[in-house]
């Protein structure tokens, strides 16, 4: 049985532009009013582990700062976004989901995203989380973004055209939603590589 080449540790901006585009193609259901959360967070309870991320609309001017305004949270088929500008903080459901040790959630520079839901809810005490910055270097990855960890892995480019546009517009557009749903559910396909 001859092993797979070792994967490089490292990619640069110029190799990223050649590859192909990731597409997110599951379903987007976005949890925009308090009654549609429970029904969110009870499919998600069903899962063993979920992709995770935050979005916040980007400062322009040293004295802006605005809070996280969403939450994605992904499946292998469905990424559920909950607009918390919308829901006028993050509703108890989900701050208890985000407390649950029991659903597996991976994601990318944690500790930024949990600075930031703080700012929202001062006692959050987020559980079951799996920082994928951390596994990189037992894998022979020496990169600490999304998009380089995901090429390097998929030979595919994560685009992130989307980042700094306004996360707390009334209506996110589907170029937002995909973004947002592809960086949750790109945590969960990493993950689930490397533990195969």
């Amino acid at each position: 049985m001859t092993l797979p080449p070792p994967l490089p540790s490292k990619i640069t901006k110029e190799e990223i532009s050649t590859l192909p585009h990731e597409e997110y193609v599951g379903q987007i259901v976005v949890v925009d009013h308090p009654e549609a959360v429970a029904r969110a967070v009870s499919a998600l309870s069903a899962e063993t582990r979920v992709g995770f991320d935050t979005e916040t609309r980007p400062n322009f001017r040293k004295d802006q700062h605005h809070k996280v305004s969403l939450v994605q949270v992904a499946t292998e088929e469905t990424c559920y976004l909950f607009r918390l500008n919308c829901l006028g903080g993050i509703p108890e459901p989900l701050v208890s989901f985000l407390s649950d040790a029991d659903v597996t959630k991976i994601g990318l520079s944690l500790a930024d995203d949990f600075h930031m839901l703080r700012e929202r809810v001062e006692t959050l005490q987020p559980a079951g989380f799996i920082e994928l910055q951390k596994l990189m270097p037992s894998y022979g990855i020496n990169e600490a973004g999304l998009q380089k960890i995901y090429a390097i892995l998929f030979q595919k480019k994560i685009s992130k055209r989307a980042r700094l546009t306004n996360w707390d517009a009334n209506v996110l557009t589907p170029a937002q939603q995909k973004y947002a749903a592809l960086d949750a559910w790109a945590c969960l396909r990493i993950y689930k590589h490397l533990c195969s």
